[in-house]
């Protein structure tokens, strides 16, 4: 039985260790280009599909102001915000079940945090021109122990990096079509945020606009 336990933890650290991230921002692992062009558009019509099921729509925050982005899920949970606060949901705010995460998201879950256990919730963010996202943390989930993991595509966004504390210094870097970042151990619960995008800077949306998408586990 220890032999076996060994084994499967073996598994996980190579799974862990197959890929390094290539900078930090602040402590936070940012892995550039880790999805390549292919992967990137196959993975777009997968998310087309997640929102002809579910489709966009605008949340407010708690005061009534609407936020910039627009959003939807897909997994067991959904996030969702308005005037009564964040929350996760087990269905669309339109009665309809939330669709499957997208199976090559699943599979970079897997190798990047080396765990077996599926996230709960592809949270997706779409930005369009003008659209930002302020410096927050995700803490709506039951256990801060399981990483976030956050991928970007289409165009440019301006990242932003605090501390697990509200005040202090923050970085920033701009993440690409490709680009993924993992909120993990004592950078799980760090304010972050996007500042801005380059609009139309990358082709792979016709239209233009960044989605960034979350995996995360939520109970």
């Amino acid at each position: 039985m220890k032999m076996r336990v060994f084994c499967a933890e073996l598994v996980k650290m190579n799974a862990i260790w197959a890929v390094k991230p290539d900078v930090t921002l602040r402590g936070v692992p940012v892995y550039k280009g880790l999805l390549k062009p292919a992967a990137q558009k196959s993975l777009v019509m997968a998310l087309r599909n997640v929102v002809q099921a579910a489709p966009l729509y605008t949340p407010v925050v708690a005061s009534g102001k609407a936020m910039s982005v627009r959003m939807t899920s897909a997994g067991r949970f959904g996030w969702f915000s308005d005037r009564s606060g964040y929350r996760y949901l087990a269905e669309h705010p339109s009665g309809t079940p939330w669709p499957g995460i997208p199976p090559q998201l699943l599979k970079l879950w897997h190798q990047l945090t080396g765990l077996t256990r599926e996230p709960d919730c592809c949270l997706i963010n779409f930005y369009s021109e003008g659209a930002k996202m302020g410096l927050h943390q995700d803490r709506d989930e039951a256990d801060f122990s399981w990483p976030v993991l956050s991928l970007s595509l289409g165009d440019d966004g301006l990242f932003r990096v605090g501390n697990t504390s509200r005040s202090g210094k923050t970085e920033s870097l701009w993440l690409s079509s490709g680009d993924v970042v993992l909120l993990q151990g004592d950078k799980r619960l760090v304010w972050h945020g996007v500042d801005r995008i380059r609009y139309q800077s990358s082709g792979l949306l016709p239209a233009g606009g960044r989605i960034n998408v979350t995996l995360r586990v939520v109970a």
